[in-house]
């Protein structure tokens, strides 16, 4: 029979981090969020608790853990808060693992003790202007130049988390470079395939600029930007991976990816059962606490019923990675479920707060900001759809 339950290990480090959750972030966050302030401070407490190098080997400074139990960190933060929560999602799964998964010897000792302590966070750029859904329709460029053994890197990307805080310490982006030369009986020639890579740019590094902050509906303590290159160089010894490969390289973190961000829908769904229940035990009208209204019990309990099945979807998808079985399908469905699921908590904790979940300084006005990007950040909920259908073998 199947156990759901979590050992004493993993009990132990999500206890913790709710702990933390409630006593250190609860407290301060709002603040942050109304001023659209980056929390240094409370990601400086999550560095010292090792959070963003809990998926990583103790070999470059990190926890010896695994995604399950960043999945559990994420959740048990995002409860709370999603904007401290999507930060420790990006810095891990989109900053570090591209380099863990896919660097050289060198680049792993040099970027990924700082990045696992939480001294650096790492960024991802993937989106463009123009290639949202569609990652493929890269149009950033890097070229070799021989004669000094760099790329020079020119092109736009938007939407990057993590991006311009004073601790950021690299940019992963995806750029077309040249189809490699290919010899044949004919002579030399060049593949036409589109060919992207992956490369590794350090912040500060001259025709690199990060623009200000957007103003933003939700995550506003996290820090979301947009990058330009022009004529950026860096030395060739920053290809991350093979050649050609970026494209490839980013789906799979992008499958890996979709799990944590499913654990974070499933703490925001979770966090607005918790705010509606105490809200309506103490909240009277004609009366008697709302909650005794059975209009009122029948929303929390179907809210509860989709955060208890987005963490089981989650956690589902966790177990199969883990175990290095397949896992896409079960990755989209987590987090194509989990993040609608969070909408619809928000939506119906807010009509359960009446008039003051229309006041940020109850939670639920946040998590109403923060929901509505899960059915879009990581693969919008249509290409989730998409990928499970393709999963089914359905043909286009």
């Amino acid at each position: 029979m199947l156990d759901h339950r979590l050992s004493s290990e993993y009990e132990e480090l999500r206890r913790t981090v709710a702990e933390f959750a409630q006593d250190v972030v609860a407290p301060k966050i709002g603040e942050f969020y109304e001023r659209e302030e980056f929390p240094y401070e409370i990601v400086r407490e999550m560095g010292r608790m090792g959070l963003f190098g809990l998926p990583f080997s103790e070999e470059y400074g990190g926890m010896g853990g695994d995604y399950f139990a960043l999945g559990l960190a994420l959740e048990e933060l995002a409860r709370v808060d999603s904007s401290v929560a999507i930060t420790l999602e990006a810095a891990v799964s989109l900053g570090a693992m591209p380099i863990h998964r896919f660097g050289t010897e060198e680049q792993k000792r040099e970027w990924l003790p700082r990045l696992t302590s939480g001294e650096l966070l790492g960024a991802f750029g993937l989106t463009e202007p123009e290639g949202g859904s569609d990652a493929g329709a890269t149009r950033t460029t890097a070229r070799y130049d021989e004669a000094t053994d760099e790329w020079v890197i020119n092109g736009t990307k938007c939407f990057i988390t993590n991006s311009g805080t004073d601790i950021t310490g690299l940019v992963t982006v995806t750029a077309l470079t040249e189809p490699i030369a290919r010899s044949s009986e004919e002579g030399e020639f060049r593949s036409p395939v589109r060919e992207i890579s992956s490369i590794i740019v350090p912040t500060g590094t001259p025709g690199f600029t990060v623009s200000k902050k957007y103003s933003k509906v939700g995550w506003n303590a996290s820090d979301t930007r947009e990058l330009s290159f022009v004529d950026c160089r860096v030395p060739a010894a920053n290809l991350l991976g093979e050649r050609g490969r970026g494209y490839a390289q980013f789906l799979r973190i992008l499958d890996e990816g979709r799990i944590a961000i499913a654990a974070l829908a499933t703490g925001l769904a979770q966090g607005c059962v918790d705010e509606s229940v105490k809200y309506a035990g103490t909240r009277r009208a004609f009366g008697r606490p709302i909650g005794a209204n059975q209009a009122i019990q029948f929303k929390l309990a179907d809210m509860e019923m989709r955060a208890h099945m987005s963490r089981l979807a989650w956690r589902d998808a966790a177990s199969r990675l883990l175990h290095s079985e397949p896992f896409k399908k079960e990755a989209a469905i987590a987090k194509l479920y989990s993040s609608e699921a969070a909408v619809d908590n928000a939506r119906e904790a807010t009509q359960i707060h009446g008039g003051y979940g229309f006041m940020n300084e109850f939670p639920v006005a946040r998590f109403w900001r923060d929901c509505k990007i899960l059915e879009i950040g990581e693969g919008t909920s249509e290409v989730q759809r998409m990928l499970i259908a393709r999963e089914l073998g359905i043909k286009y």
